[in-house]
Order: structure tokens, then C-alpha cells, then sequence
């Protein structure tokens, strides 16, 4: 039976029928839908990844912001804190450095959140975030650990305070606060350690400069602190709680260079109890003899300085930059004219200190109506009473000596701002015109790690210490302006070669000074009137050998000795009116760790002063 034919189709089945998806098309069909899907869930959630980016961004921006501000906020209030301290205002004080402290705190905790975190983590880019971490560790620290404590001192803190009526010291305050003090600043030295360390940015330069400000405003908090818990230490015993004390003071003059400053143009007996203190004694140097009986300061002293007769002739008691061997020599020399008093220390301060002090205290009126100012003192008493009494030598000293005791006066008289006369005092330390020494073995091993002990340093890190002595007896250095440079290799090797390069002008100005100025009174030679001779002195690294030195463009000879561990090396070089001479040492030291340094002689300039030696 034939199989049957199929019946046409109808339409809707015809159509059905070709319509009819097949497998290979329903797959592809199925890939483009998920391939749809997966580019819209792709690009959702690179969308919400935007605004999850987007979002930290402006949350980690505006959490740097509020950093920021934060941290200039607790700056802003702890240099209230400071003002408010040294004005006596210990309740003001105290409101600031809460202030600061919470402010410092905000800080704290905005860069510990885990945002900040996650930021400081990612390479390169996270370097400014970690970097500001660790600069709000150490500004938390500051405050919390340095400030506060700083302020529970108070009154030891407090100038106005401090100093009393008619120059009295008040030491009860300050003796309290001695354990507080100390403890401060301990807390600060840490710390600035710790701003030491903190990383540079790798991009981004306002944050660098924000760490290096904090470094050097740690630095110098830490020197303030430091210095003031010495003197909290050191001040009541030195000030005569504990007894009378005497010290001999040695007025300097610069125009004369010597190792400490100047030479001893005048001097005068301090005699402190119970805090109060006063003068008298002041002496012309002329009433110092020069022929007292030597003191033994050891054999490189002797070496270096024993042909000038310094233990015995005030003239040259001072040619070595370490003070203590000057204050030594002028306790001896008193003894022997005074009979037999041993003074309990030495006090060295020279002209320009003293316009430091004019410029709070105010002018003094000389006997003949003039007035001697902050603005003249300088000048009057370093070249105008040269010329004013060039043919009365005692003239000049009385005249010198009576600047020198009407400044004590005011020094001990009512004192408007006492804050203002502490800030004098410091600058004039801190660049060495002002300096202390005890004979108290206990007193002078804590002055002898500040400023005020004007010391030669007996570490190995790079030192280049230049020293200039007159050797013509004349005035001539009130005129000299010096630069000094020093350099040295890298520190790829265990030793390196370096330079020091000292340039040194004579501005005397041209026309008639008297000889006793510009005249060549201690060392007559045939050289042309104005010359300024001076003894070029170069204390060096330790281990230091010299290779050669130059004087003016040619070989020089130079005298070679040591002075407290150090090789010095020294030439002389003569610098005619007008005229700039180079002086270059050309050395090989040890590659020694720590930053170099270049301290400054306290003279008439302002000496320029480069350095470019690697810290190693």
C-alpha cells in the first residue's frame, strides 16, 4: 500500500517551519545575550568602581586637607604657647598648648584611618601619605610628651617671672621644675631624632617643605629645652644659693682677633649670692701683669701656643677657640692680682653682645651727655675711640671701661622685659659672644655641651674649625670679612680628600687711621701701612693629615700641632688694604660618620659660610 503523500502544508506551519531556530543558532543566540550581559555587568562595575575611586579620592583629599590644616593649627597654637610663656602668661599658655595638643591629635587619627593606610601602602604614589604620618607621629609627640609637661612648669618658663626686681633671679621656681624640665627634654631630643628620620616625599615638594621646617623646628626646640634644663640645673648653685660666688668677666674686643673672639681690652669682678648679682673691679687690661707665673695646660697647648707666653701675657691668653683654656688662664692671672682670690668661673662677652642687650635695656649716657646706643656701640668702641683718643691709650680704656660698667647697671636695674633681655642673652650665646665657665669639675661638664661653654668638640664626625689671631698688634680686624668653604669626596672610601678654603678681606678704608690701627705694632715689618697680618689656624677632622696649603696662589709653609684630639694647621697670610687673599688647605681625612661641621669665630662679620661635604 503506497505510503501516503503529505498534504500540502498550511501557512502558518510553512512559516513555522523555516522559521525554526537550529542548535548552532540558538547557541550563538545564547553567547551574544551572555556576552551582552557580561559587558553591561563589566561596565557597571567599572562605573561603580569609579565611584568607589572616585570617592576615596575625594575623601583621601579632603582628609589631607583636614591634615593640614590640622597640623598648622597645632603649630599656630604652640607658637602661641611659646609667646604666652615667655610673657609670663601661664594661663594663656595653657589654653594653647590644649589647644595645639587636640589639634596635633586630629592629625594623629586622620592618618591612621584605614584609607590612609591603604594609600601610604601603594608604591610611589603612597610616598607623601606615609611620609605625613610619620611628621604628625612626631608633631603628636610634641605636643603631648614636651609641650603640656613644658607648660606644667610654668614660672620656669616664665621670664617676667623668673627675673625679679633689680636683676634678682628668682632660683626657687626654677630649682623645682629642674626634674620636669629634664624630662622634657629628653622627650624632645627623642623626637627630633625621629623628625630626623622621616622620609622625603617622592613627588610632591610642599610636604618636603613642610618636613624640613619640622626638623629644624624640632632642632631648635630641642636646643631651647636643653639649654633651659641645664640652666634649671646649673643656675642655683651657680647663682649662689648654695654660697657667694665670684667670676672674673673678660670684655673682648674683636677688633683685634683672638682664638675666643677678641682680645681682653677690659675685665671686671661679678659677684653673685642668692641670685642677686653685681660688679665691681672693673679694671683697664694695662692693670694685669705680664709677667705672672705660668699655668700648665698640658703639652699640645704648650706646642701650639707656649712662644706667645699665653698663661702669662693677657695679651694672648686667649689665642685657642676653646674657652675653657682662656677662663683658666684670666682665673690665674686674677689670682695672682688679686692676692690670692680664686674666682669660681669665667664670663667672656664683647662689643657686639653688648649692643644685644642696649637694644632692650636701652642707651646709657656717657659723663659727658653722650648717649651710646644698640645702634653705636659697635662702632664707637671698636674704631671710633681709636681715632678719638689715638694719643691717650688710657683715655680709651676709661672711656671702653666706663660703656662697659654703665651696660652692668642697666643689666641689674629695672629690666621692662625680661623675656626680651633672655632672647638678647641667647643670641649673643649662640653665636659664641657670650660664654661660661666653672671651675666647679661637675658645673662645667653641663656647660661644656651647650653653647655657652664655647668649646672645641672631641668627636670624630668632619670638622672644620678656622681661627684667626691678629699678629701685628693693630685694629685692623674691625675691617676683615671672611668666607669659608669646605669640601670633601664621598664616602666610597675609608678616606677622602678635602678642602677648606678660607678668603679673607681687608675693607680698611683708604686715609690717615692712627698707627696704633693700622700700623704693624707688635710685629714691625717692612710692609705697607694698612696690612692686616693674620694667623690662619685650620682645627681639623681627627686623623686629618695636610697635604699641602696655599697662601695668596702660592705654597706656603704651615705650623702643624694638635688641640684636643685634633691636628691644626696654621699660616700666615698678609692682606693688603683693600685686597682679598685666598687661604686653601688641602687635605686627606678620615671618612668619618656624622654631618660636617663649621663653627664660627666671633668677629666683626658675618662670615659666609658652604659646605659640601657628604654625611656619611
Amino acid at each position: 500500500m503506497p505510503s501516503p503523500t503529505p498534504g500540502p502544508k498550511s501557512r502558518d506551519e510553512s512559516e513555522r517551519t523555516e522559521s525554526a531556530p537550529t542548535i548552532d543558532t540558538l547557541v550563538r543566540k545564547r553567547r551574544r545575550v551572555k556576552t551582552s550581559n557580561r559587558r553591561r555587568n563589566i561596565a557597571a562595575g567599572l562605573g561603580i568602581s569609579a565611584l568607589v575611586v572616585t570617592a576615596f579620592s575625594v575623601w583621601l583629599g579632603y582628609t589631607a586637607f583636614e591634615v593640614r590644616n590640622n597640623l598648622e593649627s597645632a603649630r599656630d597654637h604652640a607658637q602661641s604657647t611659646k609667646k604666652a610663656l615667655l610673657s609670663g602668661d601661664t594661663v594663656g599658655a595653657e589654653r594653647s598648648a590644649t589647644d595645639a595638643d587636640k589639634y596635633a591629635t586630629l592629625a594623629y587619627s586622620d592618618t591612621r584611618s584605614i584609607p590612609w593606610s591603604i594609600a601610604s601602602a601603594i608604591p610611589f604614589i603612597g610616598s607623601p601619605f606615609q611620609t605625613t604620618k610619620q611628621m604628625t607621629d612626631v608633631v603628636h609627640g610634641l605636643t603631648k610628651d614636651v609641650l603640656i609637661p613644658a607648660v606644667d612648669a610654668g614660672t620656669s618658663l616664665a621670664p617676667n617671672e623668673l627675673i625679679q626686681p633689680g636683676g634678682r633671679v628668682a632660683l626657687g621656681p626654677l630649682r623645682d621644675a629642674a626634674p620636669v624640665l629634664e624630662k622634657t627634654a629628653t622627650a624632645a631630643k627623642e623626637l627630633a631624632v625621629q623628625a630626623e628620620a622621616v622620609q622625603e616625599a617622592s613627588f610632591v615638594g610642599a610636604v618636603n617643605a613642610a618636613r624640613t621646617s619640622l626638623v629644624d623646628q624640632t632642632a631648635e626646640l630641642t636646643n631651647l629645652l636643653g639649654n633651659t634644663a641645664i640652666a634649671s640645673r646649673l643656675a642655683p648653685s651657680m647663682l649662689g644659693t648654695e654660697g657667694p660666688r665670684n667670676y672674673f668677666i673678660g670684655f673682648q674686643t674683636n677688633a683685634e682677633a683672638r682664638g675666643t673672639g677678641g682680645l681682653l681690652g677690659g675685665y671686671g669682678i661679678v659677684r653673685v649670692d642668692n641670685g642677686t648679682a653685681r660688679v665691681d673691679t672693673l679694671g683697664r687690661n694695662s692693670e694685669l701683669g705680664l709677667d705672672n707665673r705660668p699655668i700648665d695646660l698640658g703639652p699640645d697647648f704648650a706646642n701650639l701656643y707656649g712662644p706667645s707666653r699665653p698663661t702669662t701675657d693677657f695679651r694672648n691668653s686667649n689665642l685657642s677657640s676653646h674657652f675653657p683654656y682662656a677662663a683658666q688662664i684670666w682665673q690665674s692671672l686674677w689670682m695672682q692680682e688679686s692676692n690670692g682670690e680664686v674666682v669660681d668661673g669665667a664670663i667672656a662677652i664683647d662689643p657686639i653682645a653688648l649692643s644685644y642687650i642696649l637694644k632692650v635695656v636701652g642707651p646709657i649716657t656717657m659723663p659727658d651727655g653722650e648717649a651710646v646706643s644698640a645702634d653705636n656701640v659697635v662702632e664707637l668702641t671698636e674704631s671710633t675711640a681709636y681715632t678719638r683718643f689715638a694719643d691717650d691709650n688710657n683715655a680709651r680704656k676709661q672711656y671702653l671701661q666706663t660703656i662697659a660698667s654703665r651696660v652692668v647697671e642697666k643689666m641689674t636695674g629695672k629690666i621692662s622685659s625680661a623675656s626680651a633681655l633672655l632672647d638678647a642673652l641667647g643670641r649673643g650665646v649662640s653665636e659664641g659672644r657670650i660664654a661660661v665657665w666653672s671651675s666647679h669639675p661637675a658645673e662645667q661638664e653641663a656647660l661644656a655641651s651647650t653653647p655657652l661653654g664655647h668649646t672645641v668638640p672631641t668627636d670624630e664626625a668632619p670638622y672644620a674649625g678656622v681661627v684667626i689671631n691678629n699678629q701685628a698688634g693693630n685694629k685692623l680686624d674691625y675691617y676683615l670679612t671672611r668666607s669659608i668653604h669646605y669640601s670633601a669626596e664621598s664616602c666610597d672610601t675609608d678616606t677622602r680628600s678635602s678642602k677648606v678654603t678660607v678668603r679673607l678681606t681687608n675693607n680698611a678704608p683708604a686715609g690717615d687711621l692712627p698707627d696704633y690701627v693700622d700700623g704693624m705694632v707688635a710685629n714691625p715689618r717692612s710692609l705697607a701701612q694698612g696690612t692686616n697680618m693674620a694667623a690662619v689656624s685650620l682645627l681639623t677632622t681627627q686623623g686629618a693629615k695636610l697635604n699641602s696649603i696655599e697662601v695668596g696662589g702660592k705654597m706656603s709653609f704651615a705650623r702643624a700641632g694638635n688641640e684636643l684630639g685634633r691636628p691644626v694647621f696654621m699660616a700666615l697670610a698678609q692682606v693688603p688694604q683693600g685686597k682679598t687673599v685666598e687661604v686653601v688647605f688641602n687635605l686627606t681625612e678620615p671618612t668619618a660618620a656624622g654631618q660636617a661641621r663649621v663653627p664660627v669665630q666671633p668677629l666683626v662679620d658675618d662670615p659666609k659660610i658652604t659646605v659640601n661635604v657628604p654625611t656619611c
